[in-house]
């Protein structure tokens, strides 16, 4: 920083695609603060530093920066100051932030700035290999692509409805960036970033072709011709940038959300004329949304799947229990991961599965390792949020259970939990509504008694793609994106009381008719996930009758789809777990 004139220095949790988790190569942000959470912006100045991140890794971050001299900002507490103003209340006018420009979207450089008062900030190129002594290469592995009969729609019919917003905008190219919205454009997964089904490339689409920038050595020569035949050409990955040289005289459609501040620079210094998409999140990023009649039944596939495998899970960990046996809490995520791994269909984990057990459980994303993991012995809650990538579909699913007697302290927590989980599970909402304004539903139950948490209550599953997806969600956050029918989000209110117990219950649901009225259309939710809630853990008393129902008729179906694939043993224990209340 001192070398090239900074007063301050803007470190993210980015990569060049924007993903939302990166590949170790771009965890600079971790490699230089030691917080290894997904979320967190670092700030450096020449006499301190600041990370900010939000609710879900508070107590992560707390624990993860003790000693390293980094402030801890809580994103999102009225008390917490934005970045910007952090920066300008101790820099002077004048003083040079910088950064680095592929890390950061049109837009944020305009957010950042917009809030600087005086500061200049000054795009860089990648400065970390300088800083960092054997930084991690990007993966070399080998990528697939998905037919038609998985993906129930082929990637020229894809490119139809991109060229059709092109035509719209009069555009002669649109340049993308993001890893998951090209891998669904082109139905092309890979796994060059943990958990996420994606390869690092770019894509350009034309009115009558299109490039895919990805390294051949990840295709085979027989996927490169395939392409070819649909007048896709396969471009080195490297070459994105040199080709948008060959750009000068295009009309360029972008999303400036999406799209990399140093490409934006390169264009309008080569006199481009860069035109903004209409749809504020991306017309792929919409067109994945909705998923289509082939998706759906994927998913449910999907879901006899992971209900199978964690029907025998919970089957071994209660046997393991009264067996006298001790296990922790890495131990267990092994196992799971097991059990799921049992399946033709099994690609991979879906996210970094959260095994807490007692007061662990109170840590959102609680990442367990050989050194955080304790032992799992006696009573107490154990939260385990986990999912996996199968051919066919994406699941994402919480439960919470009590391992021994609940008090009565813990049943009214996990009961006010199940409660909300159901409120919005059962909505019936007009069409054109938003996940905004269905959130309360899930914390009603607590906020009657004055209780909340500070995460989202769901957001949008990819197919055989990135666990996280919008452009819609649920949480009180606004969100203008109104849900419709095909879409697939989690439904997961949670309660946390730090150093005790942590409380999850989550399912996967879509968006479905809910017929038609003389006021208009309906909207509902069907849910997808299929594994038994811990009733033990339920005060009946606090729930409605019409809960009970919803409850009971749940899990009806969970024992109607999963015990047909069951060994008669594993029938009759998930017939006892599914008994009505």
């Amino acid at each position: 920083m001192q070398n090239t004139g900074l007063q301050a220095l803007i470190v993210p949790s980015s990569d060049c695609h924007f993903s939302e988790y990166v590949a170790d190569r771009y965890k600079c942000r971790e490699y230089l603060s030691g917080f290894s959470g997904s979320t967190g912006t670092l700030v450096i100045t020449i006499n301190e530093a600041a990370l900010w991140t939000d609710s879900r890794y508070f107590l992560q971050a707390e624990q993860q920066l003790q000693g390293s001299g980094i402030l801890l900002m809580r994103d999102g507490l009225e008390s917490t100051p934005s970045l910007s103003g952090w920066l300008a209340d101790r820099l002077p006018a004048g003083s040079r932030i910088g950064l680095d420009g592929d890390l950061f979207s049109v837009e944020s450089i305009a957010a950042l700035q917009s809030g600087m008062n005086g500061l200049e900030i000054v795009p860089q190129k990648d400065f970390m290999t300088e800083i960092w002594p054997q930084r991690p290469p990007l993966s070399s592995a080998k990528v697939f692509f998905l037919s038609d009969e998985i993906t129930g729609l082929s990637s020229g019919k894809k490119l139809c409805k991109v060229r059709q917003a092109l035509q719209i905008r009069q555009g002669d190219v649109y340049l993308l960036s993001v890893l998951d919205q090209i891998a669904w454009l082109f139905n092309l997964r890979g796994t060059d970033i943990d958990y996420n089904m994606v390869a690092f490339c770019y894509a350009a689409v034309f009115h009558d072709r299109a490039l895919l920038f990805i390294d051949p050595q990840k295709l085979t020569r027989t996927e490169i011709e395939d392409l070819s035949h649909n007048d896709i050409e396969v471009i080195p990955y490297a070459g994105f940038e040199p080709y948008l040289e060959r750009l000068a005289a295009c009309r360029i459609l972008y999303n400036p959300a999406q799209f990399s501040y140093n490409h934006y620079a390169k264009l309008m210094e080569l006199g481009c004329s860069l035109v903004r998409e209409r749809d504020k999140f991306g017309i792929v990023n919409s067109l994945k949304g909705i998923k289509n009649d082939t998706e759906i039944e994927g998913f449910r596939k999907a879901m006899i799947e992971d209900g199978i495998a964690l029907t025998r899970f919970y089957r071994w960990l209660e046997g393991l229990l009264k067996r006298g046996a001790v296990s922790s809490e890495k131990q267990i995520s092994d196992m799971l991961h097991h059990f799921r791994s049992q399946s033709e269909l099994f690609i991979r984990e879906s996210f970094e599965s959260i095994v807490g057990f007692r007061q662990n459980g109170a840590i959102v994303h609680y990442a367990v390792t050989d050194q955080s993991s304790i032992t799992v012995d006696g009573s107490g809650f154990l939260l385990i949020d986990s999912g996996a990538h199968y051919r066919c579909g994406t699941t994402d699913i919480t439960r919470t259970v009590h391992l021994g007697t609940p008090s009565e302290t813990e049943k009214i927590d996990f009961t006010l939990v199940l409660a909300g989980h159901i409120d919005l599970a059962s909505a019936r909402f007009p069409a054109g509504t938003c996940g905004t304004q269905l959130d309360i539903l899930a914390r009603r139950p607590l906020l009657d008694r004055g209780w909340n948490y500070l995460h989202g209550t769901g957001h949008g599953v990819g197919h055989c793609l990135n666990v996280h997806e919008g452009p819609f969600a649920v949480r009180k956050d606004y969100n203008p994106v109104a849900l419709q029918p095909g879409m697939v989000l989690s439904n997961e209110p949670g309660i946390y009381r730090p150093g005790r117990w942590g409380i999850r219950t989550e399912n996967m649901m879509r968006v479905k008719e809910g017929g038609e009225t003389e006021f208009g259309k309906i909207l509902e939710f069907e849910t997808l996930s299929l594994c038994f809630i811990d009733t033990r853990s339920i005060c009946p008393e606090l729930l409605t009758e019409k809960q009970k129902e919803f409850l009971n008729h749940y899990h009806s179906e969970v024992y109607r789809k999963l015990s047909p694939h069951l060994l008669p043993e594993e029938a009759l224990y998930l017939a006892e777990k599914c008994r009505a209340i």
